[in-house]
């Protein structure tokens, strides 16, 4: 019994002439356009990891500079 993935139901739902094609291993036309899809997403998710890191050092710090300033204070009583 074949497994069906989400993926397959999702394609299938919106082109189920480009599901029976990739099923039958029929190469899609438009390679261009897809490996520039593909790079696209690839940049998106650089992009993405780079804001999330630069985002947690930035907390980083945030919590650095607080307990610096609690250290600061409370050595000043």
């Amino acid at each position: 019994m074949p497994i069906i993935r989400a993926s397959e139901i999702g394609s299938y739902l919106y082109c189920r002439r480009a599901w029976r094609y990739r099923k039958q291993g029929v190469e899609s036309e438009n390679q261009a356009e897809l490996a520039a899809g593909t790079e696209l997403h690839r940049q998106h998710g650089r992009k993405a990891l780079s804001a999330l890191l630069l985002r947690t050092f930035g907390m980083v710090l945030l919590l650095a500079a607080i307990l610096l300033l609690v250290a600061f204070c409370t050595a000043q009583l």
